[in-house]
């Protein structure tokens, strides 16, 4: 065996006629008429291969072992199916068990499983053709934020992920530190003093990558980051995880105009990416998880995104006659309902809103002259709200100082930050995107969970 063989996905453009092996997992067999018929997948592709064993032409008791879940391999002759939906299958000459699975305690051997159920059974829900199709679009969506940001120059970096900085100041982080012992009746603190823990002060899992990003892109000019952030919020909702993977850009010589133009660039290529690469499994997505996906994905990618101002959209909200759960008003923060309304019926496609009210938003974004507002956008979804969030950063050192200070942070921590605005600063932008939620918009999945191999969430941290 060897990893050159052919894959399933490959052996669909076999010529009938042709020897061929199938590796694969069991997804079902049933048997008629002296007849043998086992749906095969290795996902390669979502596509099942149908093979046909004859009776006598492999042992029977060694057939018996071939039950949903088991691993296998079939060697045979490809043939013309007569079956709709499939133009060939495999007519089997020889059998291969490499691993059994019992039909009485197989997890998956019942059809229509929760996912609530599917998430307890991580380590194998990969197996069945919702989670196939998601892993697949993942790998995809992946590979195009590589080639998105690979063809326009950008330098892929990689940021820590112990940090002593709170990128956010909602100091909502994950602490690490080995001054803690295991005692019979729980944990006790073995050293108190800060400087005593294994990185001489308080540290803990980052939440995002891009104060540091910034000092790469103060000399490389442009950089990203895609890799895991942690947040430490106590949140069991549908679209929290304490463990995620953040796309992160940022830009020298770069003003919120141009963060804007990259924003939109990137949803509508890394989607069409997916459109032409992943049409089986969003195919299935379309027909099982949410009713017209395609024809969203693809109003996303040939439509322009609407600009207007966070002032501009809350007058809006305002005089829209709608009775939302939560209030409009100058100053607050948009929730979700919010975010559909201007994508969904208001504009009827994306929407890119500008110029929040400094309160409610990061220290790091550049104040605005008006001194109320800073140079925030958010790029809001129809279905989802919003997607991407990315700002023009502060480049002025007696600005920044001033607002991390009304931020209450310690601005010794950010002596390294400053030091960027004190030699060399320039004008910078950039924007973070959660790779989960671009993967729940791109699928439409319905839960965060469900987009990501292991979820970590409160009370989680099992596989």
């Amino acid at each position: 065996m060897d990893y050159r063989r052919s894959y399933i996905k490959q052996l669909f453009d076999l010529a009938p006629g042709t020897e061929a092996t199938a590796f694969g997992w069991v997804k079902t067999r049933r048997d008629s008429k002296g007849l043998s018929f086992v749906q095969l997948n290795d996902g390669s592709c979502f596509k099942d291969l149908q093979v046909i064993v004859e009776d006598g032409v492999v042992d029977a008791e060694l057939l018996k072992k071939v039950t949903t879940g088991s691993c296998v391999a079939f060697t045979g002759l490809v043939v013309e199916s007569p079956a709709a939906g499939q133009a060939v299958e495999l007519k089997a000459t020889s059998l291969e068990i490499f691993g059994e699975a019992d039909p009485l305690t197989y997890p998956l051997q019942k059809k229509g499983a929760t996912m609530e159920f599917l998430r307890e059974k991580a380590h194998l829900r990969v197996r069945g053709n919702t989670f196939g199709a998601v892993f697949r679009v993942r790998n995809q969506l992946s590979q195009a934020v590589h080639q998105f940001f690979d063809k326009r120059g950008f330098h892929y970096i990689h940021t820590p992920i112990i940090t002593a900085s709170d990128c956010e100041g909602a100091g909502a982080m994950f602490q690490v530190t080995t001054a803690l012992e295991h005692a019979e009746d729980g944990y006790k603190l073995a050293r108190k003093d800060p400087a005593d823990d294994f990185f001489g002060k308080p540290s803990y899992l980052t939440v995002s990558g891009q104060l540091d990003a910034e000092t790469l892109a103060l000399g490389l000019t442009n950089v990203y980051t895609f890799g895991p952030t942690f947040r430490a919020e106590n949140s069991s909702t549908s679209r929290h995880l304490a463990e995620f993977w953040m796309i992160e850009p940022e830009m020298a010589f770069c003003s919120l105009e141009g963060d804007m133009n990259l924003a939109e660039e990137f949803l509508r290529e890394t989607i069409q990416h997916a459109l032409d690469h992943c049409g089986a499994d969003l195919e299935f997505f379309n027909q099982r998880i949410e009713p017209e996906l395609l024809k969203t994905l693809t109003h996303v990618v040939e439509s322009g995104f609407e600009r207007m101002t966070y002032t501009e959209a809350v007058k809006h909200l305002e005089a829209s006659g709608e009775n939302f759960e939560f209030p409009v008003s100058w100053g607050t923060d948009l929730q979700s309902e919010h975010e559909r309304w201007l994508t969904e019926v208001k504009v009827g496609r994306p929407v890119i809103l500008t110029d929040y009210p400094k309160e409610i938003k990061a220290f790091y974004m550049r104040l605005n002259d008006d001194g109320k507002t800073v140079r925030a956008m958010d790029v809001l979804a129809p279905r989802i709200g919003e997607i991407i969030g990315g700002s023009q950063r502060e480049e002025r050192l007696d600005v920044l100082e001033r607002r991390i200070l009304e931020a209450g942070l310690p601005i010794e921590a950010y002596w390294w930050y400053l030091d960027l605005r004190r030699f060399g600063s320039v004008p910078h932008a950039g924007f973070g995107l959660g790779f989960e939620r671009l993967m729940m918009y791109v699928t439409g999945m319905k839960n965060i969970r469900d987009v990501i191999p292991y979820f970590r969430t409160p009370g989680n941290a099992d596989f």
